[in-house]
């Protein structure tokens, strides 16, 4: 393969791409780094190159376009799964400003969205109903697969993919938004990339540009604090300089948490200002607002300026056949704009102001945004966590460079006021450091990246920004940890953890809890480095959500048959990537080519303590009744204990609801291990179901889960032995708790089993009525409404027919108005955003419940409260008028205070209500994420 010609670096950001490139000659360090402007659509027809392409695609609606208005210099291929007939670029945003529900924005937010299946097409979010619709990564990768095809026009002999690329992402992305990036990428055409820290790469830029004068810079200002406020995040680093007879060394030694908190905020809060001058207090749908964001965007450029007129106007046009006829405009002052922008993101703070925690986060087109907008008290938290780089004995704040990036700091204003905060902290002037093109600094620090790694120039140290040890628990003694990585190790330096080895099962998954820490030393200890053991101190380290790894049969040279018990000795191989994040695998000690990397579990993650509590004694004789129980010796217990079993485990571990999550998944192991035995009797039939469902309930939280589920799921095939009402009961009672683990396929095969016998038309067929009565219908309706990985065309219709049974008779009611608020829930308990029932559909249903007298019909008043729950997201929330006609109602039924809560804010369900709807508790010690 021929050597790259350039070098090219893409910021792949949330309101803007771009794209910088650098050839590749003799001398690279004096090859210059240079922009690459971008083809793109202007407006009908019209083609012009900018420096950026804005992050937005708009889907114009069929057979109302000319397709010439689309012709761009090439032709136009779009990736996998997408259409052609769409546009990117500056038209797009354009046209979303003008045009309801056809524009995408913030894709790159979404890739970060735990709550959403980012391969799902869910995007435009708010969009009109004949809107194609593409998932995160697609749009993602649309942007992407735009430059490719514009810059192998403009280079056909040396084809993009061809180069040398990097993408830059925020620092504080996770494991799983990093490989969705990649993907992306691919998905383009773009197979080998790198990927790259923003504020790292601010900091090459800056460097780069400076580097006659840097090290004088430094000596003043060691500790250089990178400020990066995007489109669509808040990214912070730490960057130190170390000045030896080497010369000059730069290190990245602290990146902050993930904050969805950028520009994009500012515009909305904007956006709501202008929306209650608008509809005089009444909300805009969600597109509208989206159209009108736009309008404040500009707005706010223009107001933030420092020669900013005194207001500015906001025109909010029209729908449809009024798109001119109804457009209003008001003005809005600079004095306004100031109070949100300066006053409500970028407050004078103290340095002890930490960021507000509410119960929720705000919530926006279906995005979790920071709970607190203060990026000032945020910056505070972030340097109060890394004081040994920051302060001085004293605790003042060390002398500190600010380099502040993203299109925010275009404002002079907002640049001004974080300096004076920063200043009045250190108490001392704090050094701005220069940064003339905070919107395309990434881009060209990017490709800078790339020519330190040739070793054209300085190249700033990743290295580990804390510690990571592998938690060892001990029996008999105190915790233990051994460090796998300390602070400050290279990027790709493998470090190998020879000396201890572990002897695992293949087919079978093995856990390794993690803590970290980003001190340099521990308390009473000399440095950490790489195989030091220490005892665990809890005011050491923080935890980390375990890595998980199931050894793969088929990787053994040995090929043992699937039904043996396989072990083999491994050790441990831990280094850091360049972007940062831990790669561990299990080496095996005697053929070190074979290797299992473990995965970084963050689904529904539970992090547990690190004083966490070792099995009791108590709960070792409680699974060894269990796996005796059901072992293959059928005379190894008599029928008073498995009669008994309940009793006896009560006895022994307390009431079934003070088991916390890692007793019940112990008991849940010892179970599956007996699966087989389960038909040994009825007894043992019932309360192995009985057991295994509330042990394993609600399907994951612990990052085994998915693999149990995996073990789990062929007994659906196998159905019961006892086929009676209550062991029917037992078995749907079953797969309803342990739904939340089944993928989407799997609760399609349940849904496909008892349709036929919630249809509304089998009360008509005797024989039918009877079957379901059998078989526990009852049962049966709250197992389906729990499916909530069903597409919402099966909701919707499974919700037609519990109303119309809820409606017409009494028999059953109770489950079917619990079905009926399940199922139309604004808040889903583990489902994705997308397949919540569309709020214009949960506003037909309405009128039917407001008509049914609440104080004898309990539930289905409940029902109405999820059905009107307040997410503060607008595109699901019932609109204004319903609610306060559900508000009323509530009160004259003199309903728990806690539902009108539920209606009226956005707040959480107390243990009662979520007992209620989702029924069960959940184990003790589990907290699920919030999925609005």
């Amino acid at each position: 393969m021929a050597s790259p010609k350039y070098l090219v670096g893409i910021d792949l950001g949330t309101t803007n791409t771009v794209v910088a490139f650098c050839e590749c000659g003799s001398d690279l360090s004096q090859c210059p780094i240079q922009l690459f402007s971008i083809d793109q659509l202007v407006g009908p027809g019209e083609v012009a190159r900018r420096s950026t392409l804005p992050s937005f695609r708009y889907h114009p609606p069929a057979g109302q376009t000319d397709s010439t208005d689309f012709t761009l210099p090439w032709e136009s291929r779009a990736v996998e799964g997408d259409s052609a007939g769409i546009v990117i670029g500056e038209w797009a945003r354009e046209l979303g400003s003008q045009v309801e529900g056809r524009q995408i924005s913030s894709a790159k937010s979404w890739l970060s969205h735990p709550s959403v299946d980012r391969n799902e097409a869910i995007l435009p979010w708010a969009s009109a109903k004949d809107t194609l619709k593409v998932s995160p990564v697609t749009a993602s990768a649309s942007y992407l697969n735009h430059i490719r095809q514009c810059w192998n026009y403009h280079h056909p002999a040396d084809r993009l993919e061809a180069q040398e690329i990097v993408i830059t992402v925020p620092a504080s992305f996770d494991e799983s938004a990093r490989k969705l990036t990649l993907e992306a990428a691919k998905l383009a055409g773009l197979n080998d990339v790198k990927l790259l820290e923003e504020p790292l790469a601010a900091c090459y830029d800056w460097y780069t540009r400076l580097q006659d004068s840097v090290e004088s810079q430094l000596r003043e200002t060691p500790v250089i604090l990178v400020c990066d406020v995007g489109g669509g995040t808040t990214d912070l680093s730490l960057i130190t300089a170390d000045f030896s007879d080497q010369g000059l060394k730069l290190n990245r030694v602290g990146v902050g948490e993930h904050l969805m908190l950028g520009g994009d905020n500012i515009d909305l809060s904007l956006a709501h200002l202008a929306e209650q001058t608008f509809q005089h207090q009444q909300k805009l749908n969600a597109a509208r607002l989206n159209k009108l964001i736009q309008q404040t965007r500009n707005t706010k450029e223009s107001l933030l300026a420092s020669d900013a007129p005194d207001s500015a106007k906001i025109t909010l046009l029209g729908s449809g056949s009024r798109l001119l006829g109804g457009a209003k405009s008001i003005e809005l002052a600079r004095e306004q704009v100031h109070q949100i922008a300066l006053d409500g993101f970028f407050p004078q703070t103290s340095f002890d102001e930490r960021p507000q925690q509410r119960q929720r986060a705000v919530v926006e087109f279906g995005l979790p945004y920071a709970s607190d907008p203060a990026i000032t008290r945020h910056i505070a938290a972030f340097l109060n966590q890394h004081t040994q780089i920051t302060c001085q004995e004293d605790q003042s704040l060390v002398p500190v460079g600010l380099l502040l990036n993203g299109g925010v700091f275009n404002s002079d204003l907002i640049q001004q006021r974080l300096l004076k905060v920063l200043s009045g902290w250190s108490g001392q002037d704090v050094k701005l450091m220069d940064n003339p093109h905070p919107d395309l600094a990434v881009a060209l620090g990017a490709v800078a990246y790339l020519k330190a790694c040739r070793g054209s120039q300085l190249k700033i140290g990743g290295g580990a920004a804390r510690s990571y040890f592998l938690h060892l628990e001990n029996k008999n003694k105190p915790n233990q940890a051994i460090c796998l990585l300390a602070k400050g190790t290279d990027e790709n330096q493998e470090i190998r953890l020879s000396s201890r080895r572990f002897a695992l099962t293949l087919g079978e998954p093995v856990r390794f809890s993690l803590l970290t820490t980003p001190h340099d030393r521990l308390r009473g200890h000399e440095m950490i480095q790489n195989g030091m053991l220490t005892t665990v101190d809890p005011d050491d380290f923080s935890p980390l959500p375990p890595y998980i790894a199931s050894l793969d049969r088929r990787n053994d040279q040995e090929k043992l048959a699937a039904n043996q018990k396989a072990r083999v000795e491994v050790y441990l191989s831990s280094q850091l990537t360049p972007v940062g994040t831990l790669k561990i695998e299990c080496v095996k000690t005697d053929d070190e080519k074979q290797r299992w990397q473990l995965e970084f579990e963050v689904r529904h993650q539970k992090v547990t303590d690190v004083t966490e509590n070792l099995t009791s004694p108590q709960a070792e004789k409680a699974k060894d009744l269990i796996t005796r129980l059901y072992s293959g010796n059928k005379n190894s217990a008599d029928q008073k204990e498995i009669h008994s079993l309940n009793k006896t485990l009560e006895r022994l571990l307390g009431k079934k609801d003070t088991w916390d999550s890692s007793v019940s998944r112990d008991l849940f192991d010892a179970l599956a291990q007996g699966r087989k035995r389960r038909r040994r009797s009825e007894l043992h039939e019932k309360n192995w179901f009985r057991l295994a469902g509330y042990t394993l309930r609600p399907g994951f939280g612990d990052p085994v889960d998915s693999w149990r589920i995996e073990q789990i799921w062929p007994l659906f095939q196998q159905g019961i032995q006892f086929k009676n009402h209550q062991g029917w009961s037992d078995w749907w009672i079953f797969w309803r708790r342990i739904s939340g683990g089944l993928d989407q396929e799997q609760q399609e095969s349940i849904l496909a089993e008892i349709a036929k016998y919630l249809h509304p038309g089998a009360v008509h067929h005797l024989k039918q009525t009877k079957s379901s009565q059998d078989k526990s219908y009852e049962a049966m309706v709250r197992l389906a409404a729990s499916l909530e990985h069903l597409e919402t065309e099966d909701k919707i219709l499974l919700t037609r027919w519990f109303l119309k049974r809820a409606t017409s008779q009494t028999q059953y009611s109770q489950a079917h108005w619990w079905a009926v608020g399940r199922l139309t829930s604004r808040t889903l308990m583990y489902g994705s955003h997308h397949k919540v029932i569309p709020r214009e559909q949960a506003e037909q249903w309405l009128p039917e419940l407001l008509n049914q007298d609440w104080k004898q019909d309990t539930m289905a008043g409940f029902a109405a409260v999820m059905m009107c729950r307040k997410t503060g997201d607008r595109t699901l929330d019932i609109t204004g008028s319903f609610r306060d006609d559900v508000i009323k109602k509530l009160q004259q039924s003199k309903a728990p205070e806690s539902w009108l809560n539920l209606v009226s804010e956005v707040s959480v369900l107390d243990e009662k209500d979520s007992k209620r709807i989702f029924g069960d508790t959940l184990p003790t010690g589990l907290h699920l994420l919030q999925t609005s």
